[in-house]
């Protein structure tokens, strides 16, 4: 009996459930990802075996009732943005959406003379994370990523909000 107290003395954590909860969430977010342009090779390649996002505890969604976070990686077009909107609604809570490249942050080279191109996914959902580029590489795709469990690190859910 005293080999097995002393194997099992220091396995033994105290923290707030609230950090508890937090770090679960931020180590295994699954993403729903929504390639819409050259952007998505990118996140595809990402997700491949050089960079293999799961390491990271990514994982990819195809249903976005089953994805904690959207990747809009490319651009937006006026037709196709009601169905971004639709498709982060249908999404439970909470949700994380994360731009990647300078289409779906800012409307890209597109704004100065396109007119059928958003300028900026963020004008029809939140965005959490920006990822600037044209397109941005992997490795830019997996450091958002890395702050974004950040941010879900430092939330804490079962904390009571101030609602004003």
């Amino acid at each position: 009996m005293g080999i097995l107290e002393n194997k099992f003395q220091d396995n033994i954590i105290v923290a707030k459930l609230d950090q508890i909860l937090s770090w679960a969430r931020s180590t295994s977010p699954w993403y729903f990802q929504f390639g819409l342009a050259c952007c998505a090779i990118e996140m595809m390649a990402t997700a491949a075996s050089r960079h293999d996002l799961e390491r990271i505890g990514m994982m990819p969604r195809s249903s976005p009732r089953q994805a904690d976070v959207m990747i809009v990686a490319g651009t937006v077009t006026m037709k196709m943005a009601l169905r971004v909107k639709k498709l982060y609604e249908q999404m439970a809570d909470p949700k994380y959406v994360i731009a990647m490249g300078s289409c779906a942050t800012s409307g890209g080279p597109y704004t100065p003379h396109g007119y059928h191109v958003l300028k900026g996914v963020d004008l029809i959902i939140p965005v959490d994370v920006y990822i600037p580029g044209c397109p941005p590489r992997p490795e830019s795709l997996i450091e958002g990523l890395i702050k974004l469990q950040e941010k879900i690190r430092h939330e804490r859910p079962l904390t009571r909000k101030n609602v004003s």
